[in-house]
């Protein structure tokens, strides 16, 4: 516009100067002096007006002159698109705005907040974009800003294509990560990627410039995230693969502890990882890497194995020492007393670790000289310490058999001067099972009590019923055997057998009061006097009413089996109720017996007396005939 504006003033001046060039001409009226004559002319009041030139000064064209003009305007213009980086310069400054002509057919303004990074001057050039050809004010609307942006995502799509390494600086933290200036425009740094160990602190980053590497963008909202770790782990993989190429196996290195676990530690070996197996970490037991490793703690490592394929490296730390067993002191030899701390328990026994890498067994049968058994999950502790003597010793195997019962004399060789047969002795229960129950009288002596040994009058279903683990007991020895170290003991035996003289207190017909104390389908267990039990079979309990005697009930029972050789006795409550009155019945019968005979006694005096009947006494005689023969049915 304002070129246009100065063509058509160049135009109107133009024509202003030829008008007074004619005008300057001498006329008739004009009162210039003349050197000569000349000839007289006439003049007309409209000769010297330019009819071309209008009232405002300005020049009319013919079309051929407009298109001419025309032409000479529209190349001084260049054809821009909405959203299009063009280059344009800086024509002026004011306090708020920097003016920039870009060739279009006005200048634009831009605020200088946009040139706070880079300050300008007047006739500097700078890249920006034409965000609105014309706003809805005919304004040029430019952004350097957008054109910055638009820039750097253009760089960020070819550095995510080509995977070249970008260059940001991290100016602020966000939920999950940091914000990262790339080329101007901001990007998402993910906790996760900005290195290759977690990281908890983001704050100490912000403020740094950093090198990253272009992982993920969108096209659709233009968004962009970055990677530092990515850049580490291609530094690692290059380290990695050249430590890789010069690995053998037996090769020692150096390593740094970055990870232990349940099962190992993981060792950075200078970009590369490998995995120190927990089995390898020391000849000895440990329960868990911490008791012997650090973190970030430095030791030489050897390479067991490894594999090209999955970067797998197995390291060994005991292999860097002697095997123990190759260097066994001078005092570990069959027969000889060792001290060991226990550090494996079994079933079958427990190990002992004598010294680190060496370990015995010390089996259950070489615990104590008794016989009863022995749970070595009892008896052992993890970290107890035991003095045992080496019974046997295999280096080629790398074996060890160990005892402590050993450590003292045996007590069987002498049993029968200690614990002759018949002699009565008191031991602890140590264990109850469902044939008997376990005495130690001694430590390394013991025996059996069978459950029928226990007592002679309760018949026990269990041991635990007339005993406890712990309780003292008296014994009786009944029998010895030497061999296989056993001991036949006896409890009720420290008795007289009370059988022998319970057949005159409770005869068979005999009644007692008795409680039953255990029932069931098949009958009732009665506590009798003197501690006596006896059974009553189901039917016995029947009452004369009809029901049954229950639980906890007394009542009176009669025997009606006494078995001394069996040790049994047999009850009946129904007996005593049916015995009563099947007795009543019987007396009630012989009564009616006596009076018949009696009433038969009577009849045959009558007729010792009478020497002829006659029909009335025969009618009499008919009548008491009857009598006496319903007398003698019932």
């Amino acid at each position: 516009m304002n070129f246009f504006l100065k063509q058509l003033n160049a135009d109107a001046q133009e024509t202003a100067g030829a008008a007074e060039e004619a005008a300057a001409e001498p006329t008739a009226t004009t009162n210039v002096p003349v050197e000569a004559p000349v000839a007289e002319t006439v003049a007309t009041a409209h000769d010297d007006f330019d009819w071309s030139i209008d009232k405002r000064n300005v020049a009319i064209y013919n079309d051929s002159e407009r298109e001419k003009y025309d032409k000479v305007y529209d190349a001084t213009f260049r054809t821009f698109n909405d959203g299009e980086l063009v280059v344009g310069i800086v024509v002026g400054l004011t306090k708020t705005d920097a003016v920039i002509n870009i060739g279009f057919k006005s200048d634009g303004l831009i605020s200088l907040n946009e040139f706070r990074d880079a300050p300008i001057q007047i006739g500097d050039e700078v890249e920006i974009m034409v965000v609105e050809k014309e706003d809805r004010n005919g304004h040029l609307n430019l952004s350097r800003r957008q054109a910055r942006i638009s820039r750097a995502w253009e760089k960020i799509v070819d550095s995510h294509k080509t995977g070249e390494v970008v260059t940001g600086t991290v100016t602020s933290k966000t939920k999950g990560g940091l914000i990262v200036d790339v080329f101007g425009m901001e990007t998402f740094l993910p906790g996760s990627q900005i290195d290759v160990k977690p990281v908890t602190d983001y704050d100490q980053f912000v403020g740094k410039t950093m090198e990253f590497k272009v992982v993920k963008v969108n096209e659709t909202i233009k968004n962009a995230v970055v990677s530092h770790k990515a850049l580490i782990e291609s530094d690692i993989e290059a380290q990695r693969a050249e430590i890789i190429a010069k690995l053998e196996k037996g090769q020692v290195l150096e390593g740094t502890i970055k990870n232990i676990t349940d099962f190992g530690a993981f060792m950075d070996l200078g970009g590369l990882d490998g995995l120190l197996f927990i089995t390898d970490i020391s000849w000895g037991r440990i329960n868990h890497p911490s008791e012997v490793l650090k973190l970030d703690q430095k030791l030489n490592v050897v390479v067991l194995d490894f594999d090209d394929d999955k970067k797998r490296i197995s390291l060994g730390l005991k292999q860097l020492t002697p095997h123990p067993w190759d260097v066994l002191a001078e005092n570990i030899q069959e027969g000889n007393t060792v001290k060991g701390k226990v550090v494996n328990i079994e079933d079958y026994g427990a190990f002992l670790e004598i010294m680190p890498g060496v370990e015995g067994l010390v089996h259950v049968s070489e615990i104590t000289w008794a016989n009863t058994p022995v749970n070595a999950k009892e008896f052992f502790q993890l970290g107890n310490e035991h003095e045992a003597k080496i019974v046997t010793l295999d280096k080629d195997s790398r074996k060890m058999s160990l005892s402590i019962k050993q450590l003292s004399d045996d007590p069987w060789s002498t049993i029968e001067d200690k614990y002759p047969v018949d002699s009565r002795h008191s031991g602890i229960v140590k264990n109850i099972t469902p044939y008997g129950v376990f005495v130690e009288m001694a430590p390394g002596i013991g025996g059996m009590i069978h459950i029928s040994d226990l007592s002679w009058l309760k018949r026990l279903n269990h041991p635990s019923e007339y005993t406890k683990v712990g309780e003292n007991i008296d014994v009786i020895i009944l029998n010895i055997d030497k061999d296989g170290r056993k001991l036949q003991l006896g409890h009720k035996q420290l008795e007289e057998d009370p059988w022998n003289s319970l057949g005159e207190t409770f005869p068979v017909g005999s009644v007692h009061e008795g409680t039953v104390i255990k029932k069931d389908d098949k009958g009732a267990v009665v506590s009798l006097p003197y501690g006596l039990e006896g059974f009553a079979p189901a039917r016995h309990l029947a009452k004369e009413d009809g029901t049954t005697i229950a639980a906890e009930e007394t009542n009176q029972f009669v025997v009606i089996e006494f078995d001394r050789n069996e040790k049994r006795i047999v009850l009946s409550h129904a007996r005593i109720w049916e015995r009563a009155k099947q007795e009543e019945f019987e007396t009630e019968k012989k009564e009616k017996k006596a009076e018949a005979e009696k009433t038969q006694k009577a009849v045959k005096t009558i007729q010792s007396k009478v020497e002829k009947a006659t029909l009335g006494d025969l009618g009499v005689l008919a009548d008491l005939k009857k009598k006496l023969e319903s007398g003698e049915g019932n």
